[in-house]
């Protein structure tokens, strides 16, 4: 089934993905990412100067000024996903979606040119702190404080489960600056590498995404100047989350939809060249049923999530439908994953396999950016209202 969200310029742009992923996206590449636990700057480097991030950098800060058509994004995630580079995909998500958005829609004019051109080129790694060890999807449960001081702030807590967080030269941070836990008790932070105090801590080890890097961070009386606030007052950093979850949740489903369509496209391919009693498998009854079933989710699936990247594109995707979004994508995912395992058979438990690695990388999609269980909460709420 044709999709019809894509113009011209998208498929041109999908030529330039496509181009830098034939010549960055190598195994040998990815298999040095996977050793090191991380993207390398070469990589982030040559991403930025081919322009496959900064996508949501304003144009006048040497970005693309694509902040509102995810279009370009979603065919980020496609072309690199379905290369088998899920890792890759992530950390240029992490920049282009979590980190880069905060600076771009509520930073100051300083803090904008400051960050965001070396952002746009690789050169500067930007991530986002908001979970905690004792607090996940309840944001309000932080225990991070910056404490105002002459000339700034004074940071202590710790955060984990920060994708980029080893990596990352400035973190967008989640803190407290007032009391109890009303909305305008927070504030978002920028903290710089090399802070005093500023501890990135170990890279975690993980089910999957093993080429890109997941840390916890801890802060220690680290000294913030106070021009780090982002947008230069307190008492906004919850308003600011809330305004940009959507974004992250629907990135997740997009990411999660690529996923869906890269696995039955390899498991498509795999079952046509496996034979077995004399005869490519994809002949058997039993796979071809489950191969329609894959396809015919994938499709629907695309459908629903296109729907969302155009509401994303006119400023009306609530958090609500961002909510939904997330949900469906990510548990139709798990499906077709499971079923392209399966019918890999034995090669499917093999991660020299990209059906392994993904269905490994497909298990945080369920948790991460608000466990859907919360995204199960959002929507409810808001029918229990109606």
């Amino acid at each position: 089934m044709d999709r019809k969200i894509f113009d011209e310029d998208h498929e041109a742009f999908r030529d330039v993905v496509k181009e830098f992923v034939k010549r960055f996206g190598t195994n040998e590449a990815r298999e040095r990412w996977e050793a090191n636990g991380e993207v390398d700057r070469e990589t982030m480097l040559a991403a930025g100067e081919s322009g496959i991030i900064g996508l949501s950098v304003p144009e006048e800060f040497g970005g693309a000024g694509m902040l509102q058509d995810y279009r370009f994004r979603t065919i980020v995630n496609e072309e690199t996903i379905r290369a088998g580079l899920g890792s890759l995909a992530g950390a240029f998500g992490i920049q282009d979606d979590l980190a880069v958005p905060y600076l771009a829609h509520f930073g100051t004019d300083a803090q904008k040119q400051k960050w965001l051109p070396g952002m746009a080129t690789g050169e500067i790694i930007g991530a986002l702190a908001m979970t905690e060890p004792g607090a996940g999807s309840d944001l309000r449960g932080i225990k991070t404080t910056a404490k105002k001081v002459d000339g700034g702030y004074i940071v202590n807590g710790a955060k984990t489960f920060i994708s980029s967080g080893a990596t990352a030269d400035v973190v967008v941070t989640f803190v407290k600056t007032g009391e109890g836990n009303r909305p305008d008790a927070f504030s978002l932070i920028l903290i710089e590498n090399g802070m005093e105090g500023f501890d990135h801590g170990k890279k975690l080890n993980k089910m999957g995404f093993h080429g890109h890097d997941t840390a916890e961070l801890s802060f220690s009386d680290v000294f913030v100047p106070e021009e780090n606030l982002i947008g230069g007052a307190e008492g906004h950093g919850f308003v600011q989350l809330m305004r940009n979850l959507p974004l992250e949740r629907l990135s997740i489903g997009v990411a999660a939809a690529a996923a869906a369509e890269a696995g039955f496209l390899w498991t498509l391919e795999y079952t046509k060249s496996r034979e077995a009693f004399g005869q490519p498998i994809v002949g058997f009854q039993n796979t071809m049923f489950r191969l329609a079933d894959m396809q015919i989710t994938v499709e629907s699936l695309w459908a629903y999530v296109d729907r969302a990247i155009e509401l994303y594109g006119e400023q009306k995707l609530t958090a609500e439908e961002a909510a939904k979004v997330k949900i469906w994508a990510t548990e139709r995912e798990w499906e077709v994953l499971d079923q392209g395992v399966q019918l890999h058979g034995g090669y499917g438990y093999i991660t020299e396999y990209n059906i392994a690695r993904a269905f490994l990388d497909a298990r945080v999609h369920r948790i991460y950016g608000g466990t859907n269980e919360i995204m199960r909460e959002i929507v409810g709420r808001q029918l229990a209202k109606s």
